[in-house]
Order: C-alpha cells, then sequence, then structure tokens
C-alpha cells in the first residue's frame, strides 16, 4: 500500500537553501471565465502552480498540485483564486503560493460596414499570490493595427502600417471586464484588428488608420492616461510592439505606473 512507501520529499536537505519557488507548469485544464454576452465561457488554460519550499525538506509534493486542480473542477476563475492558493498552503503546508492561469479569450465581433461576425482571440492572464499579503494582476494581450505618422507626412501617397500588440496589465479594486480592457485599447490605436472583412470592412480599416496615424509611444500614452483616471486601477504596466513592415525589427514602448 501507498501508506507504506517511502516518502522521500520529505526528507531532511542539508544543504541549508530555501527555495522561494517549486510546483508545476503547463498544466493544461479546463476552466470557466466570465463573460459580459454570455455570461460564461469554456475556454482552456495553461496553468503554472508553484509554492515556497523550506531548506530543510528535500522535494514538495507534485501530485497534490493536480490533485488542487482537480477538487476545483468547473469552478476556476477570478473568485476562487484566492480559495485555491489557500488550498495550496494549506495541503502542501507552505507560507507562500503562486497561481498562473493562461487561456485565449473569444470575443464575437462585427465587421465594421458589412457587419460580418467572427470570433476574435485575446490571449489573457491571471497570476495570484499569496506571500504574505494578497496580490493579484490580471494582462490582456491585445492585437491592434497603427500607421506611422513620420511615413504619411513624408510621403507623396500612402503610408506604412503594421500589425501591432499591446500588453495591459493591471491591478484593480473592483471587478472589472475582460471586455473593457480589449474596447479600451482598441479605441486607442490607429485602427482595431478583426478575425474577417469583406471589402468594403478592408477600406473602411484602411481609411481609419490612415486618418489616425500613431506611434508606437501615442498607443502606450493613450492607453495609459485612460487607465490613470480610472479610480478602480490601482497599477499598470502598458507595453506595445509593433511588427514593423519596412523594418527588421520591431518598434516598442512601456509605460508603467507608479506603485
Amino acid at each position: 500500500m501507498e501508506m507504506d512507501l517511502v516518502d522521500i520529499q520529505n526528507q531532511i536537505d542539508d544543504r541549508n537553501i530555501e527555495i522561494q519557488r517549486v510546483g508545476v507548469k503547463n498544466i493544461k485544464y479546463p476552466i470557466v471565465v466570465l463573460d459580459r454576452s454570455n455570461k460564461s465561457q469554456h475556454t482552456v488554460a495553461t496553468i503554472n502552480m508553484y509554492v515556497n519550499l523550506p531548506h530543510h525538506f528535500k522535494g514538495t509534493h507534485m501530485s497534490r498540485f493536480v490533485e488542487i486542480l482537480n477538487e476545483y473542477k468547473g469552478s476556476i476563475n477570478l473568485k476562487t483564486l484566492f480559495t485555491i492558493i489557500d488550498k495550496m498552503k494549506e495541503k502542501l503546508d507552505a507560507k507562500s503560493a503562486h497561481l498562473e492561469i493562461e487561456f485565449p479569450y473569444f470575443i464575437e465581433k462585427e465587421a465594421p460596414v458589412s457587419k460580418a461576425k467572427s470570433l476574435m482571440e485575446y490571449v489573457c492572464r491571471f497570476s495570484a499570490s499569496h506571500d504574505g499579503e494578497r496580490d493579484l494582476a490580471v494582462e490582456v494581450n491585445v492585437p491592434i493595427t497603427t500607421l506611422c505618422p513620420c511615413s504619411k507626412e513624408i510621403s507623396k501617397v500612402g503610408a506604412h502600417n503594421q500589425r501591432g500588440m499591446v500588453s495591459v496589465k493591471l491591478r484593480f479594486k473592483r471587478f472589472l471586464w475582460i471586455e473593457d480592457i480589449i474596447r479600451s485599447v482598441e479605441e486607442s490605436a490607429s485602427s482595431e484588428v478583426y478575425a474577417l472583412l469583406k471589402r468594403s470592412d478592408e477600406k473602411f480599416v484602411t481609411e481609419k488608420a490612415y486618418s489616425n496615424p500613431m506611434f508606437v509611444e501615442d498607443v502606450v500614452r493613450t492607453i495609459a492616461k485612460k487607465l490613470k483616471s480610472d479610480p478602480n486601477i490601482t497599477w499598470f504596466c502598458v507595453e506595445s510592439e509593433n511588427f514593423e513592415s519596412i523594418h527588421n525589427h520591431s518598434a516598442y514602448a512601456l509605460v508603467q505606473s507608479i506603485t
């Protein structure tokens, strides 16, 4: 029987080195997240789970992480993250615990002219930890289009444009919708990105971007200004990367609030 087997993890380690984080990474697991339009959305997450390990223990019990996930199957969401974290600390006899959940989130979008509907994917992350104090951050990656103001200014015809990716990471007081974060970012770009566009839509977004040129610096500053004015946001970090269409490099900018 298992109770008669040697528990190597609980044996004494004499190197006197504490491990700050030990656990499991890249667990694929079904979760349910809140969806403003449909109440809930089922998706598949990539989950990382860690605890600290005191210097005198040889190892942690990796199987217990998965046992905890199974215990909360069907109810892994923003509201239960710290319940799961507390269970990790209890079952693994740890002082600190960390939980990272990354998942694709889908929103049905209408094309601007044809109104053709399609599903748009956004990669989201929940990062929760309890290491003396509780900490929770939500991160959303939003694809955008930018058109270069300099290129427009110096060119007789046209201007170069490119797809970019904005990452917004937030700490907040009260619940906030993923959809609101996405909308704020998309409204801060030259144009938003769609999964499906007809010719009339392509004309619209091309002309919209041309009339709204923005450097990568403009994008992060515009988003940061909105976040600074929101009393619900306690901290933010905004990154934007343009995958340049005429350069062999990306353009990048970051704005982070002062804690």
